[in-house]
């Protein structure tokens, strides 16, 4: 592969990674630790991820359990999760945090899609916009090199892209199967 399209495909590479990171935190009526990737918590005076102040368990299928490992931390751990949008109320017996998941609602799920789609929609998008972008990259090198170098690079690119965009379908295919599944 030339290493001025390499460049591209790697644009694209984090673009889809930032995908599968952004649908991990949708939750599917199942307990999901990675539903707490985004929150933190203040701990002495540093905003540091619950999942570095204590153990983040998931003991049943629709339940995280966070034993934090300073009991001072419950109240803040507590606080972090309501200001959040995960919409879970947390329990503490004194040890331990609970977050239980509800069913999700039919309409919930259908929300839940139409997010999953619009984040793909928008991965795709971004894609198209580095494809462009390499393109005309590729366009002001035709100075330098032939124009038949320059069609050679352009559809090495589009055959990339192409292949993300097909990538981003599926998974936003599986995501949703997996939300609508009762």
């Amino acid at each position: 592969m030339d290493e001025r399209v390499k460049v591209y495909e790697d644009k694209m590479q984090k673009t889809y990674d930032h995908l599968i990171s952004d649908y991990q935190g949708i939750r599917a009526g199942r307990a999901n630790p990675h539903v707490l990737d985004k929150l933190r918590v203040d701990y002495y005076g540093t905003p540091t991820p619950i999942q570095q102040v204590g153990n983040v368990t998931v003991p049943e299928a629709r339940m995280i359990q966070i034993a934090p490992w300073e009991k001072s931390l419950i109240k803040d751990i507590e606080k972090a999760i309501l200001a959040s949008d995960i919409g879970i109320t947390p329990s503490n017996d004194g040890a331990v945090i609970r977050l239980v998941f509800p069913e999700l609602t039919e309409e919930r799920r259908k929300d839940l899609v139409k997010d999953v789609k619009k984040k793909a929609e928008d991965c795709k998008v971004a894609v198209r916009n580095i494809r462009r972008d390499g393109n005309d990259a590729f366009k002001k090198l035709a100075k330098e090199i032939s124009e038949d170098e320059v069609k050679q690079l352009e559809d090495e690119l589009q055959k990339i892209t192409d292949k993300f965009i097909k990538d981003v379908d599926k998974l936003m295919d599986e995501k949703s199967k997996e939300i609508l599944t009762v």
